[in-house]
């Protein structure tokens, strides 16, 4: 038997009641000041009596200039304080652990959703960002804290710093993107020095007890992964987060880079020393099987995405039958609806992106 549905305890903050964590995911029905939708609660509401121990937003933009997709909720102005707060007393409500997920999207940012050109470490040709000059990146280490401040004075229980999938502060930490010669780029000592000014700051400013947790990927993006190993270890050792949340595409998968081949992607993570940080996973774990199968790796928890879109109640029915059947793929727009999705949540999951997720009319 394994220890999915026994207690994890942090450094801060509250227990998770199991070892399940709902993935932040882009789900676009947030309205476009950034604040919170009925869809939106609704969405996150469900997954929280769902049995997920954790339950995470979306990611939250910061500043308005890092939106990185139509309906995203915000974080960056007291605007948000209101739905923030609902959301995060009804989360709590029902036993789950509410997390903020704080982003921004950086070069990612759509020209005609933000208004202006996006920004960026450095210039950045294909996207057509620009540079942010030094007086911007310390605004940027500011927003992040102060985003982190709003979301505990919302009522949530901690945030979760998104420095993964090739937004700003993945942008930071990538050698290919990040062009810098300053002291946010050049060695990598320089181009994560953002990550830990921003957790430095949150600690001196957000309560004793408040969590934070940090996302990385360790592929794609100009990302190195013996850089990205080294930096985890870094954010570990300093006991300043409470959480890792590795996003590896596919938990089950070997590296891309072939020096690194030869044993999976996630065991270059399970063999860090954690200290007292818990680390988790994400990446394709759709089944009651490959969830075992993913906690069997030495992980703390695991984090569900698509497996909590097509139930809501993945914990609970794998809690009362270990060996159920998630629904098969294409799903129908019905049973999306019925499982908490808005129309605009099944327009996004029927883009070319996730082709095959839902059935074609």
């Amino acid at each position: 038997m394994s220890n999915l549905f026994d207690a994890l305890s942090f450094t801060r903050g509250p227990d998770m009641k199991n070892r399940f964590m709902l993935a932040p995911l882009t789900n676009t029905q947030s309205h476009t000041d950034g604040t919170l939708s009925d869809d939106e609660y609704k969405w996150l509401t469900m997954r929280a009596k769902g049995g997920f121990g954790l339950t995470m937003t979306c990611a939250a933009h910061v500043q308005a200039i890092g939106q990185g997709f139509p309906g995203q909720l915000g974080v960056f102005s007291d605007d948000h304080l209101e739905g923030l707060s609902r959301l995060a007393t009804a989360i709590k409500q029902e036993d789950s652990v509410a997390i903020c997920q704080i982003h921004h999207a950086g070069m990612r940012s759509p020209e005609d959703i933000i208004g202006s050109k996006p920004v960026c470490p450095s210039d950045n040709e294909e996207t057509g960002a620009r540079a942010l000059s030094s007086d911007e990146v310390s605004q940027l280490i500011e927003d992040f804290i102060v985003a982190a401040e709003r979301s505990e004075k919302a009522g949530f229980d901690g945030v979760e710093i998104h420095g993964a999938h090739g937004y700003i502060l993945s942008q930071f930490l990538s050698g290919e993107i990040n062009q810098r010669e300053d002291d946010y780029g050049g060695s990598l000592d320089n181009r994560s020095r953002i990550f830990f000014e921003i957790i430095d700051g949150i600690r001196q400013r957000c309560g004793s007890n408040f969590m934070v947790g940090v996302r990385l990927s360790p592929e794609r993006f100009g990302m190195k992964l013996a850089e990205v190993v080294e930096v985890a270890q870094r954010l570990m050792d300093t006991g300043q987060i409470d959480f890792l949340d590795m996003s590896l595409w596919d938990v089950f998968k070997e590296p891309e880079e072939e020096e690194m081949q030869g044993k999976s992607l996630l065991s270059y993570f399970t063999a860090l020393n954690r200290g007292d940080v818990r680390l988790g996973i994400a990446g394709k774990i759709r089944t009651p099987a490959e969830a075992e199968q993913a906690m069997a790796t030495g992980v703390d928890w695991i984090m569900l995405g698509r497996a909590a879109i097509l139930h809501h109640d993945f914990p609970l029915q794998q809690r009362d039958n270990p060996d159920f059947t998630p629904v098969a793929l294409p799903v129908s727009v019905d049973h999306l609806k019925k499982e908490g999705l808005s129309d605009k949540f099944v327009t996004y999951m029927s883009q070319p992106i996730w082709k095959g997720f839902v059935e074609e009319s």
